[in-house]
């Protein structure tokens, strides 16, 4: 599929594994880099070979630290940049401050731009991610940006299960939109989960659950959870309405221990996220079920190299990235 010289691969402390599961995708060997810290919380990244004229693809999720991996993000398209690669791609997963893409109050920072702006002048030609939390980003950057989508990966792991009398459950409503895809990819009805949620709370309290639900097997979809209280939350009101089996998809999991906890102690028989996020936590869980969609970013960068559409990935996924794609 790919020469080793056409283009390099790198991973971050984040990326790594990542990134390799994207080379072992397009038969080629992964980029050879270190990144270490020092005791003073200081970080340093090295590229170990030569990059010179090559395009170049940096794998970093900004996730669980978002501080220390968005810095380390900065840190090597810099060396990048210094090395003379041809082209810079930043591949960032999960994009951890895409949230903050607004000033919900007076005098704060609206982080998403900041982030954006420190990206582009380290000198990165073009990112790439998945399922933003706002796709307010797009005006942010003034270079190309492309927002992949876990759906297909997601509702192809779901299509094994072969659920009977199934509706999906859209976790708010700021993701309805988001939540009709999933209800189309599978032909069949929305519900809603309205809920109010502060800023800076940490837990959504679910308010109201619209449409019809009883006996049937609900999934419940959304774009991140970090600490499992809005899926918990909703799915003790759709057993309360009386779903039969309570499932759930998120595209990434910043879950820590204490969220994967509620989820083993909840209703939710199933919880199917992606590898967008570096998480240890959730690799104990029987409940948890992590799907790669790192073959999804690898056919991406086939893409690119072509000059093709991005867009058509996601019109007919070759089958060869499901086949790649069980994680876990």
């Amino acid at each position: 599929m790919l020469n080793n010289g056409e283009i390099k691969i790198l991973g971050g402390s984040t990326g790594a594994v990542f990134a390799k599961e994207m080379c072992n995708y397009l038969g080629i060997e992964i980029g050879k880099s270190e990144v270490t810290k020092s005791s003073n919380g200081n970080i340093f990244v090295r590229v170990d070979e030569t990059v010179r004229g090559k395009d170049v693809y940096i794998v970093q999720s900004i996730g669980v630290n978002p501080n220390d991996e968005f810095t380390e993000i900065l840190f090597w398209i810099d060396a990048l940049k210094r090395a003379s690669a041809n082209s810079i791609t930043a591949i960032i997963p999960y994009f951890g401050y895409s949230k903050g893409d607004k000033e919900e109050e007076p005098r704060v920072s609206i982080r998403a731009k900041v982030c954006a702006g420190c990206i582009e002048l380290a000198g990165a030609d073009r990112i790439v991610t998945m399922d933003l939390h706002s796709v307010h980003m797009h005006g942010f950057f003034k270079k190309p940006l492309d927002n992949f989508f876990a759906l297909p990966v997601l509702a192809e792991y779901v299509n094994k299960l072969e659920l009977d009398n199934l509706v999906v459950v859209s976790s708010g409503a700021g993701f309805v939109k988001q939540a009709r895809k999933y209800a189309d990819y599978f032909d069949t009805t929305l519900t809603i989960g309205y809920k109010t949620q502060r800023l800076y709370e940490k837990n959504g309290v679910v308010l109201e659950i619209v449409g019809n639900i009883k006996g049937k097997n609900a999934l419940i979809v959304d774009d991140f959870t970090a600490s499992g209280s809005t899926l918990v939350n909703l799915a003790n009101g759709l057993k309360e309405r009386g779903a039969k089996n309570i499932y759930a998809c998120s595209s990434h999991l910043l879950i820590n221990q204490s969220g994967v906890e509620k989820i083993e102690n909840s209703p939710i028989d199933l919880l199917i996220s992606t590898n967008s996020v570096n998480n240890n936590n959730v690799l104990l869980s029987e409940k948890i079920k992590i799907v790669s969609v790192a073959p999804l970013f690898a056919e991406g960068i086939l893409r690119m190299r072509d000059r093709k559409s991005i867009s058509s990935l996601f019109e007919k996924i070759p089958q060869k990235v499901f086949e790649y794609s069980i994680y876990k």
